[in-house]
């Protein structure tokens, strides 16, 4: 029985399938053999480029695929020194393709920046497919456009298939092996990113579950005879599903769901209760600065009231009412008379007023 130093499965760029574990464990094994199983739907283009880069910078590399393998998991091989496959196993090329959605009113102009914006999408997709094509033309010793045009139909290939292609070295039919399965939940996955279903055993108990699902979208991914062109997962798009500020606040690509359910680990509840915690502070801490702001404008505007109430009662004194002011003009400038006090007063105190925030 082979013993592997890496298992790759689920999501490229998932927990499972991370590059800095594979480059933690290349890096224990530096100048020694390394065997990695790999078993995946694909995931992120990024990923899977800095890990074939990886097992090419390290020279001895072996990849045993099993089960059902596409995409970004195929192209993560692309830098091992031998690729082998499970007689049972399942092998899919495809184009690039990403996520778009547009719900909007648009006028001529907006139409015209969108369709600038797709134009220049489209250009870098091409270039993506362009440069994948010519890895796997590398690997398969074929012609770049011979690859091109199989990404283009995008079916899925038996393991016999992907020998003659050139994309694995050897199918085996070790003991360890076993067929790949479907279950509704990836069914699901798959036909959620235009990626085609094959013709595969169903797990046991989700037949009828199963063979409704089928039915339902049998004449959009596949003829009578063979997998019909696809429009394959985006280059970074995952599997799963992506709550960006979830996954910004875990530092991870994206969250994995099984049958609509997602597991956190301890350290990620920590996470995200420290994250809640700081938010909880803050909110706390602007409330104490808000109500301080609001106090001490009420104090201001008491302040400017006391004023101008004062000045109302000089301005309701009779001209033969007494005064205990005395004035000594002598060189000084002459003061102003109780009106305009009164308006310079009123006229300073709407103006702090209004600079409040």
């Amino acid at each position: 029985m082979q013993n592997y130093h890496l298992h790759l499965k689920g999501f490229v760029g998932g927990y499972d399938f991370d590059k800095n574990y594979v480059d933690y464990v290349l890096n224990k094994n530096a100048g020694k053999p390394v065997n990695v199983l790999i078993d995946s739907l694909g995931g992120s283009l990024a990923t899977a480029l800095s890990i074939a880069s990886s097992f090419r910078n390290h020279g001895d590399v072996t990849v045993h695929f099993v089960g059902m393998n596409a995409s970004a998991a195929t192209i993560a091989s692309l830098g091992a020194k031998r690729i082998t496959m499970d007689a049972s196993a399942m092998y899919l090329a495809h184009k690039c393709s990403a996520e778009f959605f547009q719900w909007a009113q648009l006028n001529a102009d907006q139409l015209s920046e969108q369709i600038a914006s797709l134009e220049q999408l489209k250009t870098d997709l091409e270039k993506m497919d362009a440069n994948v094509a010519a890895m796997y033309a590398r690997k398969c010793k074929k012609d770049a456009q011979d690859l091109l045009a199989l990404m283009k139909v995008g079916g899925w290939l038996s393991s016999k298939e992907a020998l003659d292609w050139g994309f694995v070295d050897e199918v085996t039919n070790a003991e360890e092996d076993h067929a790949p399965v479907l279950t509704d939940a990836v069914a699901s996955a798959m036909a959620s990113v235009g990626m085609p279903i094959p013709n595969i055993p169903v797990q046991a108990g989700s037949e009828s579950q199963f063979s409704k699902f089928l039915n339902a979208i049998a004449g959009l991914f596949r003829s009578s005879d063979k997998v019909q062109a696809n429009q394959p997962s985006k280059p970074d798009i995952q599997m799963n599903k992506l709550f960006p500020l979830l996954a910004a606040a875990l530092a991870v690509e994206a969250l994995q769901f099984a049958d609509g359910a997602c597991t956190l680990t301890e350290a990620q509840c920590g996470t995200l209760e420290a994250l809640l915690k700081e938010h909880a502070d803050k909110l706390q801490a602007t409330a104490s600065e808000k109500d301080g702001i609001i106090a001490q404008r009420d104090q201001t505007i008491k302040d400017l009231q006391a004023k101008v109430d004062e000045q109302a009662a000089l301005l309701a004194k009779k001209p033969g009412d007494s005064t205990s002011q005395v004035l000594n003009n002598g060189n000084q400038p002459t003061p102003a008379n109780d009106i305009e006090e009164q308006m310079r007063v009123m006229k300073d105190a709407k103006a702090l007023y209004d600079s409040l925030p």
